[in-house]
């Protein structure tokens, strides 16, 4: 059998149930709620066992490149995550010193705006398994690519659509919304509580949309950070309700990882899909009261 590329398997794990892999992938602001006059943040990309500590692979992530050359790191080449920051007034906001370890990947945010910002880590594509010449095989890359990659005499052909969505929020001064638009597109969170207005022994609402729809009846976990210095994990498990809406009480401060998965058959757009999978993930802080 064709072995898929580190950063393909990668991708597809970043898709799969968390029952069925241990990998988590997150986003690590060292803050999110600043004040003062154009202030910095740092940020930490990868995937690991335990939610924010290092011992795994990076998360990469387009146009941050590796601080070393490696023959075989995962992710490498043009399936990387896309990177995309949105500032307060809409706009991208460009990454700054950014680079890829063995471990993790870093980049430093200028924020220049007062506001709320949506920083995104993306990917999104086909997967495909047939049979030919008795032999199985397997490929995945973009839509596009699809037609020249697969045999059109491909035998119990099955193409899967994966989308995945790994984000965090930051706020300079006085917290806005223009960032936290939906885009209408995958799985994606829409805060009805500002994702920076959380605190310890309050409720906070979040709402799913799936390709512009409310969510209805899709599991969201909710993990606290550090995990590895506690004997039970403290997951909190939800299902969102007719309106694609959750209400999480939040037990203590700290910083949270939720992540959310869908799937379904079929795609109207794409005749020749047979399932859809879709993932969102994303690091929250919650203060103290």
């Amino acid at each position: 059998m064709k072995r898929l590329p580190k950063w393909a398997a990668l991708g597809l794990a970043l898709c799969l149930p968390l029952s069925a892999q241990a990998h988590r992938a997150w986003l690590l602001p060292s803050a999110t709620v600043l004040s003062g006059t154009a202030p910095w943040i740092t940020v930490d990309a990868a995937v690991s066992n335990d939610l924010f500590y290092f011992e795994h692979v990076p998360l990469l992530l387009q146009g941050i490149a590796p601080a070393h050359s490696s023959g075989d790191r995962p992710g490498r080449g043009p399936r990387s995550q896309q990177l995309q920051i949105l500032a307060p007034d809409g706009s991208t906001a460009a990454p700054e010193h950014g680079q890829t370890g063995q471990l993790r990947t870093t980049f430093d945010l200028h924020l220049l705006q007062k506001g709320t910002y949506r920083l995104t880590a993306s990917s999104s594509g086909l997967q495909a398994f047939w049979e030919e010449n008795g032999q199985k095989r397997r490929w995945m890359g973009p839509a596009e690519a699809l037609e020249n990659a697969v045999p059109k005499q491909a035998s119990q052909l099955k193409i899967t659509r994966f989308d995945s969505r790994t984000e965090t929020f930051v706020t300079s001064g006085p917290a806005t919304d223009s960032a936290l638009k939906p885009r209408n597109q995958g799985l994606e969170l829409v805060p009805v509580t500002h994702p920076n207005d959380l605190f310890a022994g309050e409720t906070a609402t979040f709402a799913f949309l799936l390709d512009g729809q409310p969510a209805a009846g899709i599991g969201v976990q909710i993990i606290a950070g550090n995990e590895r210095y506690r004997d039970d994990s403290s997951d909190i498990h939800l299902t969102t309700d007719a309106q694609g809406q959750i209400r999480v009480s939040w037990p203590q401060p700290g910083m949270y990882w939720l992540q959310a998965q869908a799937g379904r058959a079929g795609d109207p757009a794409r005749p020749a899909v047979t399932e859809q999978r879709f993932s969102y993930t994303a690091t929250l802080e919650v203060l103290a009261p």
